[in-house]
């Protein structure tokens, strides 16, 4: 959920940014400038919007809850094709997953207001709306860019390029077969070093022909 705190710095300090890279950011359904026919259909905006109003309204049930014994554990929730596509899944065979997200880390109160901290941030009101942002380097002095994975089921990749697109600054990055940990598979991360820092494209993760959203 950093991605957040990367718009924010886009827009409030632009001039002490040597560049960006974020890796499948997070999508605030509440931007004023997302369209309705967009994301009317998609299921995540109603978890993020119940979970939002737990957060706000009811911190000690919510603690309560998502450390019980008896829910299903962080291993089975990584494991769930809902959330994760097939490579992601073998990736999570091979890295330690999400510590912070044990149940054991989410009775510690203090890990615990620390994430909600940052979801009530992620997905509350912010006080700009990302896609009417300018580019933060008029000279291509450096440069912003987002990777996305096609096959993302917590942050879905059809969302991403319609805010890219409002964005043409941005230099949009697609794994064709990729879901949420992009990050982790091979090559990735080179591919993305070499973008931000030596202005290095690689074609195999430019975009697909994008459908227009009105």
């Amino acid at each position: 959920m950093g991605s957040y705190a990367a718009w924010s710095c886009l827009h409030y300090i632009p001039n002490r940014l040597a560049g960006v890279a974020m890796i499948a950011p997070i999508i605030n359904y509440k931007w004023p400038s997302l369209p309705e026919s967009l994301v009317k259909d998609d299921y995540r905006r109603k978890l993020v919007k119940f979970s939002l109003w737990l957060a706000i309204y009811t911190p000690k049930l919510l603690h309560w809850w998502v450390s019980r014994k008896w829910l299903p554990s962080n291993s089975v929730i990584e494991k769930n094709p809902a959330f994760f596509n097939g490579r992601d899944i073998d990736i999570l065979k091979r890295i330690p997953g999400f510590p912070m997200l044990t149940k054991d880390k989410l009775r510690d109160q203090v890990v615990f207001d620390t994430l909600r901290g940052d979801w009530l941030v992620a997905f509350g009101n912010w006080e700009f709306d990302p896609m009417k942002l300018s580019s933060p380097f008029p000279h291509n002095k450096s440069s912003v860019h987002i990777w996305q994975g096609y096959e993302d089921k917590v942050v879905p990749s059809k969302i991403q390029r319609y805010v890219s697109e409002k964005l043409p600054w941005i230099q949009y990055h697609e794994v064709p077969d990729g879901g949420h940990l992009v990050v982790h598979y091979s090559g990735i991360f080179e591919a993305i070093l070499k973008a931000l820092l030596l202005g290095e494209e690689n074609l195999s993760y430019k975009p697909r022909p994008a459908i227009s959203v009105s």
